[in-house]
């Protein structure tokens, strides 16, 4: 049923980009989703489409900024939000603070995808964490390594630091013939509509992505808190260097002390931090145990 629901929003979201969207095939390429496109993103793209095109009124007095509390309020963000609580409605899902945030501050909705593992950032590291990986991968995050997913959010700075001054959603992303690679989004308040927009994946005022899927890996250390925390706890204690109820999703003195006893197990500096090097063994270990784990096979019955 799922990968019917899947496949289903992917055949909508690619109707809709052809329908809606004018590319030359000679010169730009829409790149393929790398993960599956949820039919939730395909209604939440609908509905943000539907909206194109709508302008703020007097003041700068939007339905988006009404909805959310501030008629008057740079609404950005609260159009997003506004567009999944939408969503919602029509799949009767539970999206908002599930799937993408509900917020309206700077900074709010960033820190909420990095809380739920699925931030990604542009370049270098994430700030109060460490740098990241895509799964799978042997080398860290450099510019344009990650493509971008339907349904993704781009945060934005327009200065010179790293707090985020404007959001866009992602609708899809083109390659050119000389392998160029251009995001296209849809962002309200750019400057005082709804409208489309296109950014180059090397843009230097994109600050990172809050995707749909959980696509990296990230250096933890103490003082961290969210689900990769408690992704890195509870394979430590499956492998009993931490208590099951210590896996609480924030990296304290229990977790640290789990972390350096596995670096020293296996040969390794036993510095507290869950680099990318303590975490492929983590993982290495974590599924050797489980192959060999009677406690999760599956039992067959042959006929």
């Amino acid at each position: 049923m799922a990968i019917d629901r899947r496949a289903a929003g992917w055949l909508v979201f690619l109707l809709a980009v052809l329908l809606l969207v004018s590319v030359s095939a000679e010169e730009d390429e829409i790149i393929p989703p790398q993960y599956p496109v949820p039919s939730y993103v395909s209604v939440l793209l609908s509905v943000a489409q539907e909206e194109i095109g709508y302008t703020e009124g007097e003041h700068g007095r939007t339905k988006y900024g009404e909805w959310a509390g501030d008629p008057y309020a740079q609404w950005c963000a609260e159009f997003q939000c506004w567009c999944v609580d939408q969503a919602e409605k029509r799949t009767g899902d539970k999206l908002l603070n599930v799937v993408w945030p509900l917020y309206s501050a700077s900074n709010t909705g960033r820190a909420w995808f990095i809380t739920a593992g699925r931030y990604v950032i542009r370049k270098g590291p994430v700030d109060g964490w460490g740098y990241q990986w895509l799964k799978g991968q042997d080398s860290y995050v450099r510019s344009g390594d990650y493509i971008p997913q339907p349904g993704d959010w781009v945060f934005f700075t327009w200065t010179a630091n790293t707090d985020t001054d404007h959001v866009a959603l992602v609708e899809y992303c083109t390659r050119n013939a000389s392998g160029a690679v251009t995001i296209h989004v849809i962002e309200g308040n750019k400057p005082s509509s709804v409208s489309r927009g296109t950014y180059s994946i090397h843009d230097a005022s994109i600050l990172g992505y809050g995707t749909v899927h959980d696509v990296m890996d990230i250096t933890m250390h103490f003082g961290n808190t969210g689900e990769k925390v408690r992704q890195l706890q509870q394979k430590l204690a499956y492998l009993e260097y931490l208590e099951e109820s210590q896996v609480s999703g924030h990296f304290g003195n229990a977790t640290l002390a789990a972390v350096r006893a596995f670096q020293e197990s296996h040969g390794e500096k036993a510095s507290g931090m869950a680099n990318m090097a303590m975490q492929r063994k983590l993982d290495q270990a974590y599924e050797e145990k489980m192959s060999h784990d009677p406690a999760i096979w599956t039992v067959v019955d042959e006929d």
